[in-house]
């Protein structure tokens, strides 16, 4: 039996997705400002995780999640 590891591009990926799920869109947006894990193209992926979102839908669902 042998273990399957996962690359840091799938750990990096689920780990975004956790994020989104338990943080609010803005919160994610700063942190991923200032995380630098020395690979990838942080550019990219903000465009593919806000892609088609304002800042005003990002504000929206700021809010909504603000008053949860």
């Amino acid at each position: 039996m042998s273990a399957v590891i996962e690359t840091e591009q799938e750990l990096t990926g689920d780990a975004l997705r956790i994020l989104q799920q338990n943080l609010p869109p803005h919160k994610v947006a700063r942190l991923l400002s200032i995380w630098h894990v020395g690979q990838g193209d942080d550019t990219q992926e903000r465009q593919a995780l806000f892609a088609g979102e304002t800042v005003d839908s990002l504000f929206e669902q700021a809010m909504t999640y603000q008053t949860k």
